[in-house]
């Protein structure tokens, strides 16, 4: 079976947020014996986690992303799919991914963080990659408070991000503000929604992700149709943990039964 290319960018350029930061691409399997094809494209935070052993926060520990999706897509079981890896910049990144500045903690800045990728990165993706235009076919991701910014991206943004995936998602951010904010959003389309929690994550945490599921059915979100909600037994807060879930997303969000060219 033939493997998907990943390659890094370094020193992505935005002006919207005066700072600069590493990506890290794969190419799926085909994606240069296919010239007229065009590919879905998934935004996941914290890039540096995702490919790599050697850049990981826990040096080994990383989410195996590249080697997942080459099998699953040698297999037939989701669509080849472009993957864009967005590194955090370390101390900024509770600022860039949190939609709120609370006095304790900081943050608030994901907004503009959001216009980065729609307005910059996807500036740049469309430039230099066959990516498929509409928002069905484009993703946003993310862990912890990668996955709060995935949940916000596509409740604030469902015309950019039609598919969203929340790994252990902090939606306990500024006393559950993101509850509040799903209530009263008023979100067409709907993205679809793969989210899931770890029960060795905290002791109030699990409630705190089923709530916000509960939020979601009450804005007319359905299990299985447009959410996937997992308790994973026994699931950690690290990437170990979360690369066990990739495949599952990947699947859920991007089936081959959708591929399209």
């Amino acid at each position: 079976m033939s493997a998907g290319r990943v390659f890094k960018v370094e020193r992505f350029k935005s002006r919207l947020l005066r700072n600069e930061r590493d990506l890290i691409i794969y190419l799926p399997p085909g994606y240069d014996e296919q010239p007229q094809r065009r590919f879905p494209v998934l935004y996941l935070q914290d890039g540096q986690n995702l490919f790599d052993p050697a850049t990981s926060f826990i040096p080994g520990k990383y989410w195996h992303v590249g080697e997942t999706a080459d099998h699953f897509i040698g297999i037939g079981a989701i669509q080849p799919l472009i993957i864009v890896g967005i590194y955090n910049l370390g101390k900024k990144r509770m600022r860039e991914y949190t939609p709120t500045r609370t006095l304790r903690l900081g943050g608030g800045k994901a907004d503009r963080y959001l216009r980065m990728i729609n307005e910059e990165l996807r500036r740049y993706m469309d430039a230099n990659f066959r990516v498929l235009p509409d928002a069905w076919h484009r993703g946003i991701g993310g862990s912890s408070l990668g996955g709060l910014l995935a949940l916000y991206a596509g409740l604030r943004y469902p015309e950019v991000f039609g598919q969203v995936a929340a790994l252990s998602p902090s939606v306990w951010w500024d006393r559950r503000w993101i509850h509040g904010f799903a209530a009263q959003a008023d979100v067409y389309p709907h993205p679809r929604i793969w989210m899931d929690i770890g029960t060795r994550e905290g002791p109030r945490i699990v409630p705190s992700v089923e709530g916000f599921r509960d939020v979601l059915y009450g804005k007319g979100w359905s299990l299985d149709r447009d959410l996937h909600f997992e308790i994973i037994e026994g699931g950690e807060h690290n990437e170990e943990a979360w690369a066990g879930r990739v495949g599952g997303f990947l699947q859920y969000l991007f089936p081959a039964s959708e591929g399209a060219v």
